[in-house]
Protein backbone atom coordinates (compact mmCIF):
# COMPACT_ATOMS: atom_id res chain seq x y z
CA UNK A 1 0.00 0.00 0.00
CA UNK A 2 0.94 3.53 -0.79
CA UNK A 3 1.69 6.95 1.17
CA UNK A 4 1.23 9.35 -1.93
CA UNK A 5 2.06 13.10 -2.01
CA UNK A 6 0.20 14.65 -4.36
CA UNK A 7 1.80 18.15 -5.24
CA UNK A 8 -0.22 20.83 -7.08
CA UNK A 9 0.48 22.85 -10.25
CA UNK A 10 3.53 24.60 -10.22
CA UNK A 11 3.88 26.52 -13.60
CA UNK A 12 7.59 26.56 -13.78
CA UNK A 13 9.23 29.10 -13.79
CA UNK A 14 6.20 31.10 -12.23
CA UNK A 15 6.20 28.67 -9.55
CA UNK A 16 6.81 30.23 -5.38
CA UNK A 17 10.26 29.94 -3.89
CA UNK A 18 8.80 28.05 -0.81
CA UNK A 19 6.57 25.75 -2.29
CA UNK A 20 9.30 23.33 -2.85
CA UNK A 21 10.69 23.31 0.48
CA UNK A 22 7.07 22.80 1.66
CA UNK A 23 6.32 20.20 -0.15
CA UNK A 24 9.77 18.40 1.07
CA UNK A 25 8.78 19.21 4.75
CA UNK A 26 5.61 17.22 4.42
CA UNK A 27 6.65 14.27 2.33
CA UNK A 28 9.29 13.80 5.52
CA UNK A 29 6.77 14.65 7.82
CA UNK A 30 4.19 12.23 6.92
CA UNK A 31 6.55 9.18 5.16
CA UNK A 32 5.36 9.48 2.06
CA UNK A 33 6.30 6.39 -0.39
CA UNK A 34 5.27 7.61 -3.60
CA UNK A 35 5.12 11.03 -5.48
CA UNK A 36 2.45 12.51 -7.34
CA UNK A 37 2.87 15.97 -9.66
CA UNK A 38 -0.98 16.64 -10.86
CA UNK A 39 -0.05 18.37 -13.80
CA UNK A 40 1.61 21.60 -15.44
CA UNK A 41 4.89 21.67 -14.08
CA UNK A 42 5.31 23.86 -16.87
CA UNK A 43 3.90 26.85 -17.93
CA UNK A 44 4.54 27.65 -21.39
CA UNK A 45 3.19 30.93 -21.11
CA UNK A 46 5.23 31.75 -24.44
CA UNK A 47 3.91 29.42 -26.76
CA UNK A 48 -0.31 30.01 -24.79
CA UNK A 49 -3.02 30.41 -27.39
CA UNK A 50 -4.00 33.13 -25.27
CA UNK A 51 -2.65 36.30 -25.20
CA UNK A 52 1.03 36.77 -24.30
CA UNK A 53 3.15 39.24 -22.17
CA UNK A 54 4.80 40.91 -24.99
CA UNK A 55 7.40 41.89 -22.72
CA UNK A 56 7.38 38.36 -21.22
CA UNK A 57 10.46 36.10 -21.69
CA UNK A 58 11.80 35.18 -24.84
CA UNK A 59 10.83 31.57 -25.99
CA UNK A 60 14.08 29.84 -25.22
CA UNK A 61 14.64 31.61 -21.86
CA UNK A 62 11.87 31.02 -20.50
CA UNK A 63 11.83 27.16 -21.27
CA UNK A 64 15.90 27.47 -19.99
CA UNK A 65 14.96 28.86 -16.36
CA UNK A 66 11.63 26.74 -15.87
CA UNK A 67 14.50 23.55 -16.80
CA UNK A 68 16.93 25.02 -14.13
CA UNK A 69 14.07 25.12 -11.57
CA UNK A 70 12.53 21.67 -12.71
CA UNK A 71 15.50 20.24 -11.86
CA UNK A 72 15.58 21.52 -8.54
CA UNK A 73 12.26 19.42 -7.79
CA UNK A 74 13.95 16.71 -9.53
CA UNK A 75 16.56 16.43 -7.15
CA UNK A 76 13.78 16.35 -3.93
CA UNK A 77 11.93 13.65 -5.68
CA UNK A 78 13.93 11.64 -8.67
CA UNK A 79 10.83 8.82 -8.80
CA UNK A 80 7.88 10.44 -9.76
CA UNK A 81 4.98 10.63 -11.52
CA UNK A 82 3.94 13.76 -13.74
CA UNK A 83 0.43 14.02 -14.94
CA UNK A 84 0.35 15.85 -18.29
CA UNK A 85 -1.64 18.80 -18.26
CA UNK A 86 -2.97 21.16 -20.29
CA UNK A 87 -0.02 23.52 -19.81
CA UNK A 88 2.46 20.83 -20.17
CA UNK A 89 1.09 19.99 -23.63
CA UNK A 90 1.20 23.33 -25.10
CA UNK A 91 4.40 22.71 -27.66
CA UNK A 92 2.94 19.02 -28.68
CA UNK A 93 -0.68 21.41 -29.55
CA UNK A 94 1.06 24.09 -31.29
CA UNK A 95 2.70 21.34 -33.55
CA UNK A 96 -0.59 19.77 -34.27
CA UNK A 97 -1.41 22.94 -34.88
CA UNK A 98 1.18 23.16 -37.70
CA UNK A 99 0.78 19.91 -38.87
CA UNK A 100 3.65 18.14 -37.35
CA UNK A 101 3.57 14.79 -37.13
CA UNK A 102 3.77 13.54 -32.72
CA UNK A 103 7.54 11.65 -34.08
CA UNK A 104 9.20 14.79 -34.47
CA UNK A 105 8.53 16.11 -30.90
CA UNK A 106 10.81 15.28 -28.33
CA UNK A 107 9.37 13.25 -24.91
CA UNK A 108 8.89 15.28 -21.63
CA UNK A 109 11.45 13.52 -19.63
CA UNK A 110 14.05 14.30 -22.68
CA UNK A 111 13.37 18.04 -22.71
CA UNK A 112 13.34 18.46 -18.82
CA UNK A 113 16.23 16.32 -18.34
CA UNK A 114 14.11 14.31 -15.50
CA UNK A 115 14.72 10.79 -17.23
CA UNK A 116 13.49 8.88 -14.23
CA UNK A 117 10.00 10.74 -13.94
CA UNK A 118 6.99 8.86 -15.76
CA UNK A 119 4.92 11.26 -17.36
CA UNK A 120 1.30 9.78 -17.90
CA UNK A 121 -2.20 11.00 -18.76
CA UNK A 122 -3.91 9.18 -15.74
CA UNK A 123 -2.34 7.08 -12.96
CA UNK A 124 -4.49 4.52 -10.68
CA UNK A 125 -2.89 4.09 -7.15
CA UNK A 126 -4.64 1.88 -4.23
CA UNK A 127 -8.17 2.24 -6.23
CA UNK A 128 -7.43 6.18 -6.59
CA UNK A 129 -7.22 7.84 -9.85
CA UNK A 130 -4.73 10.94 -10.38
CA UNK A 131 -5.87 12.80 -13.28
CA UNK A 132 -4.91 16.73 -13.93
CA UNK A 133 -8.60 18.22 -13.86
CA UNK A 134 -9.75 19.48 -16.96
CA UNK A 135 -12.95 18.04 -17.06
CA UNK A 136 -14.39 19.71 -13.92
CA UNK A 137 -13.98 19.95 -10.32
CA UNK A 138 -12.28 16.83 -8.01
CA UNK A 139 -16.37 16.23 -6.35
CA UNK A 140 -18.01 15.90 -9.98
CA UNK A 141 -15.01 13.79 -11.35
CA UNK A 142 -15.35 11.33 -8.30
CA UNK A 143 -19.15 11.31 -8.25
CA UNK A 144 -19.15 10.65 -12.33
CA UNK A 145 -16.45 8.07 -12.44
CA UNK A 146 -17.37 6.64 -8.75
CA UNK A 147 -14.07 6.10 -7.94
CA UNK A 148 -12.08 8.03 -5.54
CA UNK A 149 -10.22 11.29 -7.71
CA UNK A 150 -7.48 13.36 -7.03
CA UNK A 151 -6.61 16.42 -9.23
CA UNK A 152 -5.41 20.20 -9.65
CA UNK A 153 -5.71 22.97 -12.56
CA UNK A 154 -8.36 25.07 -10.33
CA UNK A 155 -5.83 26.72 -8.72
CA UNK A 156 -8.39 28.38 -5.85
CA UNK A 157 -9.09 25.08 -4.91
CA UNK A 158 -8.16 22.79 -2.31
CA UNK A 159 -10.41 20.71 -0.24
CA UNK A 160 -11.28 16.90 0.13
CA UNK A 161 -15.31 15.81 0.01
CA UNK A 162 -16.43 11.99 0.39
CA UNK A 163 -19.26 10.82 -1.32
CA UNK A 164 -20.90 8.03 0.53
CA UNK A 165 -23.83 5.86 -0.80
CA UNK A 166 -25.27 2.24 0.11
CA UNK A 167 -22.43 0.10 -0.91
CA UNK A 168 -19.29 2.79 -1.92
CA UNK A 169 -17.41 5.85 -0.81
CA UNK A 170 -15.47 8.08 -2.47
CA UNK A 171 -13.62 10.71 -1.92
CA UNK A 172 -12.84 13.93 -4.45
CA UNK A 173 -9.20 15.95 -3.83
CA UNK A 174 -8.13 19.37 -5.14
CA UNK A 175 -4.68 19.54 -3.91
CA UNK A 176 -4.40 23.49 -4.48
CA UNK A 177 -1.30 24.55 -6.39
CA UNK A 178 2.07 26.80 -5.97
CA UNK A 179 1.89 29.10 -8.35
CA UNK A 180 2.91 32.74 -7.97
CA UNK A 181 0.14 34.84 -8.66
CA UNK A 182 1.99 37.96 -8.63
CA UNK A 183 4.12 37.10 -11.64
CA UNK A 184 2.86 37.85 -15.31
CA UNK A 185 2.09 34.66 -16.13
CA UNK A 186 -0.88 35.10 -13.95
CA UNK A 187 -2.04 37.88 -14.81
CA UNK A 188 -5.47 37.02 -16.29
CA UNK A 189 -6.17 35.67 -12.38
CA UNK A 190 -5.19 38.54 -10.71
CA UNK A 191 -8.76 40.18 -10.42
CA UNK A 192 -9.83 37.06 -9.25
CA UNK A 193 -9.48 34.33 -6.43
CA UNK A 194 -5.72 34.31 -4.60
CA UNK A 195 -4.05 30.53 -5.21
CA UNK A 196 -4.68 28.08 -2.81
CA UNK A 197 -0.99 26.97 -2.29
CA UNK A 198 -0.77 22.84 -1.13
CA UNK A 199 -0.68 19.36 -1.45
CA UNK A 200 -2.07 16.32 -0.55
CA UNK A 201 -1.02 13.35 1.47
CA UNK A 202 -3.20 10.27 0.45
CA UNK A 203 -2.77 7.53 2.60
CA UNK A 204 -3.40 4.08 1.08
CA UNK A 205 -6.64 5.77 -0.87
CA UNK A 206 -7.93 5.35 1.98
CA UNK A 207 -7.78 8.81 3.74
CA UNK A 208 -6.84 12.00 1.98
CA UNK A 209 -5.35 15.21 4.00
CA UNK A 210 -5.05 18.97 2.42
CA UNK A 211 -2.20 20.14 4.14
CA UNK A 212 -1.63 24.49 3.20
CA UNK A 213 1.35 26.07 2.92
CA UNK A 214 1.48 29.45 5.30
CA UNK A 215 2.04 32.58 3.17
Amino acid sequence: MSKVLAIGDLHEPFCLEKYLRFAKDVDRKQRCNKVVFIGDVLDNHYSSYHEADPDGMAAGTELDLAIKRIKKWYLAFPEATVIIGNHDRMAYRKAKTAGISQRWIVDYADILETPTWKFVEREVIDDTQYVHGEAGTARKKAKDDMMSTVQGHLHTQAYTEWVVGANFKVFGCQVGCGVDHVSYAMAYAKAGKKPAIGVAVIDQGRTCTNYMMKL
